[in-house]
């Protein structure tokens, strides 16, 4: 085991967390030495991702819940206070996503991704901030490059992602008096993760999201994670209301329209 930062006795939530960029932003921390809890819709997935981060030997706990039920999310957060007693980092990376065209969008639809990934966000900090660590806790919340990259078939997420980073900025600003910090990363193109599958579904399209990297290559779960755990740690201490992209400079090399995804209505 390979450690670059010591996180020992360190409690973290990872809502979202047991596939994808979530899970290897659990592993890492719990790789770290972290005491790690995951949080999704699907007790079996809960279950199968705490299998794999207590391979690391630290404590683990897990819950299921839909960040839209402020009953169910209560009582889960709960549940992880009891076991660890608070909680340090707080990670807010639930989120949904499906092409569509904004005209054959179903109100239904824009209100299922905007309420998971925005009123989600908000009801989990609002309720977890009673068991974060007090003057020293941290808030990772994980956006997207359709908050400010307009793209086609994507108008629910950008308009959801958009607000989790002004709800970041907002958080960064009421919570600093308590000395909580509140950021935000944003990752691009990431390989093995659902998004990239349905962002791009073939061989053409990866290659075209691919090209439009300035570095060349799509990046890992783990290049995410080091970023949330550089983050979580001392060295970034005085961080706070960053947006951060993580993603080989997609963003700023003005992917606008979709970024080479070749993005289908559904």
């Amino acid at each position: 085991m390979s450690r670059w930062l010591n996180f020992d006795n360190h409690n973290v939530l990872v809502v979202g967390g047991t596939s994808g960029i979530n899970l290897g932003i659990a592993e890492a921390f719990a790789e770290q030495g972290a005491n790690v809890a995951v949080a999704s819709r699907s007790q079996e997935k809960v279950d199968a991702a705490i299998a794999r981060i207590a391979v690391f030997g630290n404590r683990t706990a897990g819950f299921a819940a839909d960040v839209r039920d402020v009953a169910a999310l209560e009582t889960g957060l709960a549940t992880v206070a009891e076991a660890f007693g608070t909680i340090d980092t707080l990670v807010v990376g639930q989120a949904g996503n499906f092409p569509a065209a904004a005209m054959q969008l179903s109100p239904n639809g824009f209100k299922s991704v905007v309420d998971i990934d925005l009123l989600g966000s908000f009801n989990t900090v609002r309720l977890a901030h009673r068991h974060l660590t007090p003057g020293s806790a941290n808030i990772i919340a994980i956006s997207a490059p359709q908050a400010f990259i307009p793209m086609a078939y994507q108008v629910h997420v950008c308009a959801a992602k958009a607000g989790v980073e002004m709800l970041t900025r907002v958080l960064a600003l009421e919570l600093g008096p308590e000395n909580i910090r509140v950021n935000a990363i944003v990752p691009g193109p990431i390989d093995g993760t659902e998004g990239m599958v349905r962002l791009a579904p073939t061989p053409e399209a990866r290659e075209r999201a691919r090209q439009s990297v300035p570095m060349k290559r799509y990046g890992t779960p783990r290049e995410v994670a080091d970023c949330a755990m550089f983050l979580a740690s001392p060295l970034a201490a005085y961080i706070s209301g960053a947006i951060i992209p993580v993603d080989g400079g997609w963003s700023v090399a003005g992917a606008g329209a979709g970024g080479g995804l070749d993005l289908q209505a559904s």
